[in-house]
Parts: C-alpha cells; structure tokens; sequence
C-alpha cells in the first residue's frame, strides 16, 4: 500500500484485505464441516484448483465443488486452520495471496497431518471478493504415525499411488538457489 492512495481508498484495502483473509477461514470452516454450498461461494464461477502434483485439480466453480465431493467423501473427521497471509493488491478488484495452512484429516480412516501453502489469486466479484485461482503447494501430507520421521524425507506427501515428492520448499527458485551454493 502506498501512501499516494487517499484515506478512503485506503480504508477499502483494509476491509478488503480482511475479507480475503477471511476466505481462506471460512475455507477451512467449510472442509471440516462438509458444507459445499459455502465452499463452492467462495470461488469465481471460473476459479481453477490445482497442485503442483496433480492430485487435485479442477476448472469451474462446480468442477472445484465435485472435486470437494469426492475427495471429502474418504475423509473422517478433519480440522485446518490458516495462518500468517499475506495478500499483495494488483488493483481494487484484484489481488494475490499466499496463506498457509495446517490439517488434521482422516483419509481413509488413516490419521494424517499436513502443513501447505496456497498460492492464491482473489477478484472482486460483485460486493464480495472471491479465489479466482488456488495452489496448493504440500509441505507434507502424512499419516500420523510417520510424522517423526517424515521431514527427513523429500518424499512428504503420501497420496493413493504412494508417497511422492513434497511441493514445497524444495522447488522454489530461492531453495534451489540456496542449495547451489551450499553444494560449490
């Protein structure tokens, strides 16, 4: 924010900054307790979901709703909650964010954790703001009894097909630079 913008747009960032913080919240409210309709209202009628491992992917808003069914469908009992946004205004209709978030979830009746990364992009939609695009980048997904020792591998997110390499931190451009460094 810059101090070029008057104090009532200002204001506006603010309250907006706080609606899309609150996204992410009412995100997690809507996974645990299974309510679609209000997941699915938090995204642009052509939002895409994604994850860099592909395990999750959707186009639409009713795509991301379908997805949802399916993959709560397998899941017990599970609490997320989202913390430390940081959200970066591209106009006063459309902004970035990334927002990061642990998970305690039962796929399958396993007793899992999870900490992640969304990468998000918000649009105005009307008198509300909405995900347009969300990433979900893994640090790791484990069943609870593997968590020990689960940091120690690069292969952190256990999926259907088995365990697979985590998204996050390790393909980021400053992580590989950091590593390059360290191995000269």
């Amino acid at each position: 924010m810059t101090q070029s913008l008057s104090l009532e747009s200002r204001v506006a960032r603010l309250e907006a900054r706080n609606a899309i913080t609150e996204l992410s919240a009412q995100y997690a409210v809507a996974c645990d307790v299974r309510d679609l309709d209000l997941l699915g209202s938090l995204f642009t009628e052509d939002a895409v979901l994604d994850t860099p491992n592909g395990s999750m992917q959707a186009s639409g808003r009713a795509a991301i709703v379908a997805l949802f069914e399916r993959v709560l469908a397998i899941r017990g009992p599970g609490f997320h909650w989202t913390h430390d946004p940081v959200i970066r205004f591209l106009s006063d209709t459309e902004a970035t964010g990334t927002i990061f978030c642990h998970a305690e979830t039962t796929p399958n009746g396993v007793q899992s954790v999870a900490a992640l990364r969304y990468d998000d992009a918000y649009r105005r939609d009307g008198d509300c703001w909405r995900i347009a695009r969300r990433v979900l980048n893994f640090f790791y997904y484990v069943p609870a009894a593997d968590y020990a020792e689960a940091l120690a591998r690069p292969d952190r997110v256990v999926v259907a097909q088995g365990r697979i390499a985590a998204d996050y931190p390790e393909k980021t451009d400053t992580w590989r630079a950091f590593a390059g460094r360290r191995t000269q």
